[in-house]
This record gives C-alpha cells, structure tokens and sequence, in this order.
C-alpha cells in the first residue's frame, strides 16, 4: 500500500485490508470522499487551519463538564455514526458510515460517561454516552462555518 495523502501509517492501521487507501481512491478510500484527503490536496497548512477552525468551534460551545478539546483525529463515519433518538422518539443516525469525519472521545468531568465530538465541512456534533457507547444521547449538532 502506498503512503497516505495525510500521513498516516497504512500499513499498520487495522482497516487497511477494507480501506481502498485515499491515493488509490483519489481521496474515497471507503467509496465516499474523505474531509482529510480534501484538505491535503488543497495545501500544507489546509488540514491543520480546518482542525485548529474546529477545535475552536468546538471549544466555543462551553459545554458543561466537557474539557477542552486539543486534538481531532480522522474517524470513519462506521465508528461514530451511532443512532440517537431525537426529541421526537425518532432514532437517526447523522452521518455517512463511508465518508471520513474529524472528531474525538472526551471524558465527562465527574462521570463515567464521555463525549463523542465529530465534524465534516458543515456540521458539529456533539453527543454523550456510557461504555463502549452506551446510552448515546444527542447533545448538539448544529451547522458551523469555517
């Protein structure tokens, strides 16, 4: 497998086997286009200026118990797209389980629960759960500008 547009190790990442790799995929590496590979392609500093704009975003939301968010890392929409149920009682699910999104897992200050954060170009999310994700409950998600 040829290196990654963003840097990463293909060869010793667990998926390599399905993942199709962003240069061989011209940036789908599961079939959908991939936020990383976008922002790669576009320049250097693309990738960094998105996470630093998000982390921001993220940061911004002054979420009760969430600590600061310092890193976001490249997450297939499979991992984090867990269905929530909305006000409604309606169970949906957000995102695309073969796009790539920027997110990370928080811990929630005096909990045993955490927090999932996620993001594309347009949309933040923000939702909280128990162990190995249980109980996911929707805490934000909302459009966001760059």
């Amino acid at each position: 497998m040829t290196p990654s547009l963003c840097g990463a190790d293909c060869a010793n990442c667990p998926m390599h086997v399905t993942c199709n790799g962003c240069r061989e995929s011209n940036g789908h590496p599961f079939g959908e286009k991939c936020m990383v590979a976008q922002s790669c392609e576009r320049g250097e500093d693309t990738l960094c200026q998105l996470k630093r704009n998000l982390i921001d975003a993220f940061n911004a939301l002054h979420i009760t118990d969430m600590p600061q968010v310092t890193d976001l890392y490249a997450l297939r929409g499979a991992f984090i797209n867990m269905p929530l149920t909305l006000p409604s009682g309606e169970c949906v699910k957000f995102w695309n389980d073969n796009k790539i999104y920027l997110g990370n897992q928080l811990p929630k200050g005096n909990s045993d629960r955490c927090y999932g954060i996620a993001a594309d170009e347009t949309h933040l999310m923000v939702c909280e759960y128990g162990k190995n994700g249980a109980d996911p409950q929707l805490v934000l998600f909302k459009r966001w500008a760059t």
